[in-house]
């Protein structure tokens, strides 16, 4: 039996192979995105680890936490206690490490490295071992600043040029006094470094006389933990954490890894989309040869063969199948996660240098999807084959679905997809939160449901194309009763296709709708004409706001300061505005008394007022970071959104208790509204910061939008592979059928039908089946973008359903667009059959 399977195997080789291509572009799926992040996670790790050579502990405060009024903080590293841990026994030195954001601009004014990897911090001293100097000297005063080498060639820096930058808002402009190299993993993948000296860093970044964290380096024959607890000894515990650099580059090292982890589990998600879509074809495939070889099955049986061996010869075919498409499929993996770190270089996104990594469990994992996924899928195909009743199947007579098993089939489709479609409305009653997992498995019951519902569902819509098929004839009258023929080869066919443009057209509808109820929440919820925030979302300098304030043709601005408090013994963020304007810059509904900011009276959003029983009128205590506490007074309850929320009182009443004052943004108008010229006043006043982003509605909108569109497209990408397995089962699945119809075919020739109708034929057959499978994938994912928006509307009040009619043509285009590309093979095979070879044919 298993010679036989393997002859059998080299037998039907060319009908295997769309099986095995299937197969095969899953595997490359899944071992390319294991081979990709596990190289992306090791040139990370390895270039981190290297950072912390010169770390043996590092010497952090401890965060103290919000206790009954007190607000939580973090204590101060002073100069006095990095001269204590410089002291301790077993230690050589200590350094003190400032850091904080720092964009720098190239000789366009635009900003290096990107919104969020543009970093700074300080060089120690005259001489700092971490960062080794390739030009010039250090840094001395705030008119100088040290950038790293990749930065400095890229925006064309070099030793004495001037160089605009920006820490929180106002622009710097100081000397280019030298250029460093490092192993800092964030300058590695794109990023860009600015370093001053001690003191200028720490009145930049908000330090004065203090430090983020110091690292001590260990004396020769001092080992790192003998350091550490000498450490532990001398600082105070209450104040201070210790950890070994061993541990830093290890607790570094599981933060890559877990950062990698859920991009390798989204790639791994649509490699199973494309696994799972595949094993449609593999099934279809066993089944239509298991059909075609029913008397060799059945001369099997009668000359003793039992239904385990006839079974078990099937499922070796499915293994060799599954193998080959393994290997073949791991040899292009490997070739995609090379493609795949050389794209990100195309596309100006650079990674640390490191090898090509293929662990031993990215080759196991290939060889074992390769496999198991093939011979699950021949199983049923295979347990069917036993079940042939060999006098039956050496009469010619097929074995074909009985009424019991059709009707049972129909009921359990009904009763999935009822249950599917309960547990789904179920879901939309739910919030956001709690109805992901009934949304998650109503989906999945669903899906399952009109699967097995396909068969019957077949003959109504296909036959819905009478009319339209007609105008081709006999041909189109073919192609009808062809599709129809066999209803579940035609269900397994089209549900390829259906699962794919359903995920397609799904997050379709999500994206469009999210975008537009995001939309109207910034249109709606803002009268400012401009936004100015930081590139990255990091705080801005109140001196930005006071610059805006004085900008010529601004009639009223406010900045949005965020502060920590504690009310009722919960944690509480005030945001600080501009009373006497911020009613002019926002139009948000209230819902009780009035919008009113000024002295302690102070508006507060609707879910703050029904978590703590307030309404207008009502007073409360809030205890500020500084330990004092303030009576205020609920001048009214507004609709909060993401946008704008929480409690906001005057800047006059919080500023004077918050000991380093920061806006997240600044909202202005002007006189003559959102104009080119304002934007360029105001961009003026500011000095053309490169990093502050000065955005009017559309600015938001559009930035949304892009958002949104990088999502789509990276979803279409992904789901790109399932369509084009699914292709591939429809050329597999007509080619089969050419060939099981050889007869037929050679006696329509031969009585009249020429080669281009046959051609026609074969066409249209496949173009019918793509648009049902179309035609149910853009239902089901118009369902369950409705079901997912019904649950985001629980926490997006402008949240409505938007259907993208163009899209979804577009997407019935493309499924008939793959029927048409698909039936160019087997169409020109079938037309090119000899009609007396076709004719004698078995």
């Amino acid at each position: 039996m298993f010679r036989t399977a393997l002859r059998n195997v080299l037998a039907h080789k060319a009908r295997l192979l769309m099986t095995v291509l299937a197969v095969m572009l899953g595997v490359a799926f899944v071992s390319g995105t294991l081979v990709f992040t596990n190289t992306i996670s090791d040139a990370y790790q390895k270039s981190s680890a290297k950072g912390f050579d010169h770390v043996d502990v590092a010497v952090r405060p401890e965060y103290q936490d919000s206790e009954g009024d007190k607000v939580g903080k973090a204590p101060e590293l002073t100069r006095a206690l990095l001269d204590k841990a410089g002291k301790v026994p077993g230690a050589a030195s200590a350094t003190g490490i400032v850091s904080g954001f720092t964009a720098v601009a190239d000789r366009d004014g635009k900003l290096v490295g990107g919104d969020w990897q543009s970093a700074g911090g300080n060089y120690w001293g005259t001489k700092d071992a971490r960062y080794p100097l390739v030009g010039g000297h250090a840094p001395h005063g705030r008119d100088e600043v040290l950038l790293d080498s990749r930065t400095a060639e890229r925006a064309g820096y070099k030793v004495g040029d001037t160089v605009r930058l920006s820490v929180d808002g106002p622009v710097l402009t100081p000397r280019v006094a030298g250029v460093f190299t490092t192993d800092d993993g964030n300058v590695a993948a794109g990023g860009s470094l600015a370093l001053f000296d001690t003191p200028t860093a720490q009145q930049l970044f908000g330090k004065k006389g203090t430090y983020d964290e110091i690292d001590v380096r260990a004396a020769a024959g001092t080992g790192q933990s003998a350091l550490k607890a000498e450490l532990d000894k001398a600082l105070p515990a209450h104040l201070v954490e210790t950890t070994t650099g061993r541990q830093l580059a290890d607790d570094q090292a599981q933060t890559i890894s877990a950062s990698m982890s859920g991009l390798k589990q989204t790639l791994l998600v649509f490699a199973g989309i494309a696994l799972f879509v595949g094993t449609f074809i593999i099934a279809n495939t066993f089944t239509m040869l298991v059909a075609q070889r029913t008397r060799e099955l059945a001369l099997m049986r009668a000359v003793g063969a039992s239904r385990r061996q006839v079974t078990r010869s099937v499922l070796i075919e499915a293994f060799a199948v599954g193998a080959v498409a393994g290997v073949t499929g791991l040899a292009a993996g490997v070739g995609i996660g090379a493609g795949l770190r050389g794209l990100l270089g195309s596309f100006g996104a650079s990674m640390p240098d490191g090898p090509l990594v293929i662990s031993a469990g990215t080759v196991a994992t290939a060889l074992a999807v390769g496999v198991c996924i093939t011979v699950l899928a021949a199983w049923l195909p295979g347990r069917r084959a036993a079940k042939i009743p060999p006098v039956a199947a050496m009469s010619s007579v097929h074995a074909k679905a009985t009424t019991k098993s059709l009707v049972l089939r129909n009921t359990l489709g009904a009763l999935f997809a009822a249950a599917g479609v309960a547990v789904v409305l179920t879901g939309t009653t739910m919030d956001a939160d709690s109805g992901q997992g009934a949304m998650g498995l109503g989906a999945v019951l669903l899906i399952v449901g009109v699967f097995v519902l396909t068969p019957l569902l077949s003959r109504p819509l296909i036959a819905a194309t009478a009319p339209v098929l007609r105008v081709f004839g006999v041909s189109g009258k073919l192609a009808r009763q062809n599709s129809v023929r066999n209803p579940r080869r035609t269900a397994a066919t089209a549900s390829a296709l259906m699962i794919g443009l359903t995920l397609i057209t799904g997050m379709t509808v999500m994206a469009g709708s999210l975008q537009t109820a995001i939309d109207k929440m910034a249109s709606s919820a803002i009268r400012a004409d401009y936004v100015v925030s930081m590139a990255n979302s990091s705080s801005l300098s109140p001196d930005v706001a006071g610059k805006l304030a004085a900008a010529d043709g601004v009639t009223a601005s406010s900045p949005l300061r965020n502060a920590e408090s504690r009310i009722d013994g919960k944690t509480e963020y005030l945001t600080g505005v501009n009373g006497a304007s911020i009613g002019k810059l926002t139009d948000l509904k209230v819902d009780d008394g009035s919008f009113t900011v000024a002295g302690t009276r102070a508006v507060v959003d609707k879910d703050r007022a029904e978590e703590y029983g307030w309404k207008a009128g009502s007073r409360f205590t809030v205890h500020f970071e500084d330990g004092k506490a303030r009576r205020l007074t609920v001048a009214g309850v507004y609709e909060g959104n993401d946008m704008i929320n929480g409690i906001m009182l005057d800047n006059k009443v919080l500023t004077p208790h918050v000991s380093d004052p920061s806006d997240m943004q600044v909202m202005v108008k002007t006189a003559g509204g959102a104009t080119d010229a304002a934007k360029d006043r105001l961009v003026k006043a500011l000095g053309a910061n490169p990093a502050i982003k000065i955005q009017d509605k559309q600015d938001i909108s559009n930035e949304i939008a892009k958002m949104f569109t990088l999502m789509l497209n990276m979803v279409y990408g992904l789901l790109g592979m399932a369509v084009i397995v699914a292709v591939l089962g429809v050329i597999n699945t007509l080619a089969m059928s050419v060939f099981e119809r050889s007869q037929e075919i050679g006696m329509l020739r031969a009585v009249g039908l020429d080669r281009k109708a046959v051609k026609r034929m074969v066409r249209l057959e496949s173009l019918v089946i793509s648009l049902f499978g179309g035609v149910l994938g853009i239902g089901l994912g118009v369902f369950f973008g409705w079901a997912a928006g019904e649950l985001l509307g629980t926490k997006l009040p402008t949240y409505e359903l938007v259907l993208p009619w163009g899209r979804m043509a577009v997407f019935l285009l493309l499924a008939g667009t793959v029927g048409v590309l698909a039936a160019l093979w087997p169409a020109r095979r079938a037309a090119r059959l000899n009609m007396l070879a076709a004719i004698k044919a078995e």
